[in-house]
């Protein structure tokens, strides 16, 4: 759990140093890891499926990294919120509250405890918007730390609560979808 703790600290201020393009695939390459350990470690069998999920994941991550965009300095919490708020984006994240509250209220409680894929859709979604909001918030910790105080601008206390917001609700939904997985 300790590892794991620390692990995530790394990942997000991960994402205050590198483009968010870069470092999700390479976070997801931990999946990878624990695998390879779980079979060395704790004698699990990793089968057909597990190794060409491996293997898709390793694929996929150099793919994102070798075609990665550079992503521009950024020098404010402004221009992040500039960018948030651009329509193209807005429409984006109100599909995705409207997926998440459909899966929420109408497919997890009648699916929920009989398909994994509820409680892990929801997760996914909430996490493509955890990491958008990740990236803002430890940029402007970085850019506070670094001497431009972005606490006093609140955009950057919005992004904190963003993050917020989707932990706790990943943090459920995932405890749901191991709750599940053990019943198996």
């Amino acid at each position: 759990m300790i590892t794991m703790i620390v692990g995530e600290i790394a990942n997000f201020v991960a994402y205050a140093f590198a483009p968010a393009v870069l470092v999700t695939p390479l976070g997801a390459l931990s999946i990878i890891v624990s695998a390879v350990l779980a079979h060395f470690i704790l004698n699990e069998r990793l089968h057909a499926l597990g190794v060409l999920g491996c293997v898709m994941c390793i694929a996929g991550s150099m793919v994102i990294v070798i075609h990665a965009p550079l992503e521009q300095e950024i020098t404010s919490v402004k221009e992040i919120w500039h960018m948030a708020t651009q329509p193209s984006f807005l429409l984006y994240v109100a599909s995705v509250i409207v997926l998440v509250s459909v899966l929420v209220f109408h497919f997890s409680p009648l699916w929920g405890q009989s398909n994994v894929l509820i409680y892990t859709a929801i997760c996914s979604l909430m996490g493509s918007l955890s990491v958008m909001s990740v990236k803002a918030l430890g940029t402007s910790l970085k850019l506070t730390f670094e001497g431009t105080n972005q606490l006093a601008y609140p955009e950057t206390w919005f992004f904190m609560l963003v993050v917020a917001i989707c932990v706790l609700t990943q943090m459920n939904y995932l405890n749901k979808n191991w709750e599940y997985e053990h019943q198996i």
